[in-house]
């Protein structure tokens, strides 16, 4: 103890970072869990121009490293400082669609070099013409069945219209209720006779 006292009265320093020392939480040990460096990796567009992909750069939502196709047919036919002046010059909600329709005209320029887009316009218009008329077609004909039907149906009734219609019950009974006929009253039949042959018996006698 004295000869500690005596060495703080000496060098009073080497004490102090002595404590300093003990006192101080004990390194880090390398084993411990520590959170994985995130790799970032480059966008279709950055890594096909062989440059450095920055934090805001304009292709990367557009082209991602799964899809280096996608950049490529783009890059192709309209270049990437064209693509990206496209995209700067449009709003952040209308680039998607952009990126799409370059990508679209693209294959088909790559596909038809001469019409391109317009090729496959064409088509698709020529093959909507033909389904109109075949769709009018078909309306015409179902018009041209309902009017046959209409006419069957008129010439059936009009035809039975003509056949001669069955004696109703009320027809009938009146025929035989009424008493002028004879044979709704057979006692007159048989009085004409009676009366008939005594008017020709005198004729017979003499």
């Amino acid at each position: 103890m004295e000869n500690y006292e005596a060495a703080a009265t000496r060098n009073p320093s080497k004490v102090t970072s002595s404590r300093a020392g003990s006192s101080s939480p004990p390194p880090i040990s390398a084993n411990s869990s520590a959170p994985p460096p995130v790799i970032m990796s480059p966008c279709a567009a950055c890594k096909i121009l062989r440059r450095r992909c920055a934090d805001k750069c304009v292709l990367a939502p557009y082209f991602p490293p799964t899809e280096p196709a996608k950049f490529t047919i783009a890059h192709r036919v309209f270049g990437a400082s064209n693509i990206i002046k496209f995209l700067q010059e449009l709003p952040e909600s209308q680039r998607a669609d952009a990126v799409s329709s370059m990508v679209y005209e693209a294959s088909a320029r790559i596909r038809d070099p001469v019409y391109g887009c317009a090729g496959a316009i064409c088509q698709l218009q020529k093959q909507v013409s033909e389904l109109q008329a075949q769709l009018a077609k078909a309306q015409a004909e179902v018009v041209n069945m309902q009017c046959q039907q209409a006419n069957l149906v008129a010439l059936l009734y009009k035809e039975m219209g003509k056949s001669p219609q069955p004696n109703s019950p009320q027809s009938v009974d009146h025929f035989i209720t009424s008493p002028e006929s004879p044979e709704a009253n057979p006692c007159s039949f048989f009085e004409d006779n009676n009366l008939s042959g005594s008017l020709w018996e005198p004729a017979l006698w003499t």
